[in-house]
């Protein structure tokens, strides 16, 4: 009888973990809840740039249409309708911009626009449940907006935080990353109108995976905090905080989902990462900072290797060493995953016209089978068949169901990189080191000629901005064409 209970009991244990993963799974697959970002001073930089790093993963089969959206103008009175009906007033202009756009899905897409200001995304699960929303309040239009409107990061940030104020935030929460060529912030969205942000210090570095990072928050310091007045009268208000007994406010503790803050999925990404950059090394039960200073100054390099980690060296790479099978089957979830549709590092120059000073160095779906390439965001022209559509239909047609992939992307390039991660993921230890010898060979030449290429362009811009975008246009498609040959 008392191994019958035992039995029992451990059944309903597992009955009941499964029954947990299945609706994790489907909240995971729902908020795309599987990105990856690291934020990075120009201070704490090898050359003083603002570095922005990020991998973006989504579930399924996607493709990811490149579309250059031209600078506008705007009648007074002119607005927006949002996807769950609302309006918000339409600015009287917008700025050129590169867009990575995935259809389909509402929190997935990446800017770049004019002034070199990058933004992207990071889902985290709040406890809010009793969000208030006007007219089903604001989702996807937030950082097309911030990217639309924004000169600086600051600037994206009393943007996105006004509309957040205005219409409520549609989803249950998530982390904007956004990074200019003079500083680069944190936005914490909760559902509803409540909202936090954060300046990462110059000479450190922040990393988020899918869970609030920002935990004191100063409001009366306003040049590196913004948010709504009363953060912390509603969450006590709600009893996320009692200043009795729970010390300093902190709001990753007082606003975050608990499973969400315990997942091993975010845990692990956060801990792997960190002990690569940070002199201090952290265990995996241990509290991570909001940012530190890393052990030594940061390059694209470092960046390009946290973007391909597998656990690596650690005790949660299941696969000794590739031996066993590929890295992206494996117990925990890895910052570089069977689900990345790319990875881009942001290298953002305030001493440079944005033209040539912000650059996105683009990984195609997975960094660890790609290069990263520079695409200059005095970009003139995307490659051909990167795109299905044009920015203004792409705008259009975003939600739309895709009914059968296969039509759908018919001709479509981009395609070409998932194939070849799924062809390396078939027999990953025997072919990614003569893969990896090409990558590591194209980025050493890429980066050494980097400052040649542009000291030449920087002489001609002056004088010719249009035939220097011309040849940072060039130089930009022959890199992506490089790696495309490269997939055959």
């Amino acid at each position: 009888m008392k191994n019958f209970n035992k039995f029992r009991i451990l059944f309903l244990s597992a009955f009941i973990l499964l029954i947990a993963i299945s609706t994790f799974s489907q909240t995971y697959e729902d908020e795309n809840f599987n990105c990856f970002s690291v934020l990075v001073g120009k201070n704490a930089t090898t050359d003083g740039s603002i570095m922005f790093a990020h991998n973006e993963d989504d579930w399924g089969d996607r493709v990811v249409n490149w579309y250059l959206a031209p600078y506008e103008y705007y009648k007074q009175g002119d607005s927006i309708t949002l996807k769950r009906g609302g309006k918000i007033a339409q600015g009287k202009e917008t700025f050129k911009y590169l867009w990575l756009e995935i259809p389909e899905l509402e929190f997935s897409d990446s800017y770049m626009n004019e002034h070199g200001l990058v933004i992207a995304s990071d889902a985290c699960v709040s406890r809010e449940d009793e969000p208030e929303l006007t007219d089903g309040g604001i989702g996807y239009w937030l950082r097309r907006a911030m990217a639309e409107r924004a000169r600086t990061a600051k600037e994206a940030v009393k943007i996105g935080g006004q509309l957040i104020s205005q219409m409520g935030y549609a989803s249950s929460g998530r982390t904007y990353c956004i990074a200019g060529p003079n500083e680069a912030w944190m936005l914490s969205a909760v559902k509803g109108k409540h909202w936090i942000a954060q300046r990462i210090p110059d000479d450190q570095v922040a990393i988020i995976p899918n869970y609030y990072t920002i935990t004191n928050v100063d409001l009366t310091d306003t040049i590196n905090f913004l948010g709504s007045p009363d953060i912390i009268d509603y969450a006590i208000e709600r009893g996320w905080y009692k200043p009795e007994t729970d010390g300093d406010f902190n709001f990753r503790k007082a606003y975050s989902d608990q499973g969400n803050l315990e997942s091993l999925g975010n845990r692990a990404r956060h801990w792997i990462s960190i002990n690569v950059l940070s002199e201090k090394q952290y265990s995996l039960e241990d509290e991570f900072p909001f940012s530190f200073v890393p052990k030594k100054k940061v390059g694209l390099e470092d960046l390009f290797q946290v973007l391909r980690n597998h656990y690596e060296g650690t005790e949660l790479d299941k696969t000794e060493g590739y031996k066993t099978g590929n890295p992206h089957q494996q117990g925990a979830m890895s910052v570089c995953s069977s689900t990345n549709q790319y990875g881009f590092v942001a290298q953002l120059r305030n001493w440079l016209p944005p033209d040539l000073g912000a650059v996105l160095w683009l990984a195609p779906r997975r960094p660890c089978t790609e290069a990263f390439v520079p695409i200059y965001s005095g970009l003139l022209s995307i490659p051909k068949n990167f795109a299905l559509t044009d920015f203004k239909n792409g705008l259009k047609t975003h939600f739309d169901k895709i009914e059968n992939f296969e039509e759908y992307s018919k001709g479509y390039k981009y395609l070409s990189f998932g194939a070849k991660a799924a062809r390396i993921d078939e027999d990953y230890g025997k072919q990614i080191p003569q893969i990896k010898n090409s990558i590591d060979s194209f980025e050493k030449e890429l980066l050494s000629n980097q400052k040649d290429f542009e000291n030449k362009i920087i002489e001609i811009y002056s004088r010719e901005p249009k035939q220097a975008k011309e040849m940072l246009t060039e130089y930009s498609l022959n890199a992506i064409q490089h790696i495309l040959d490269m997939t055959k």
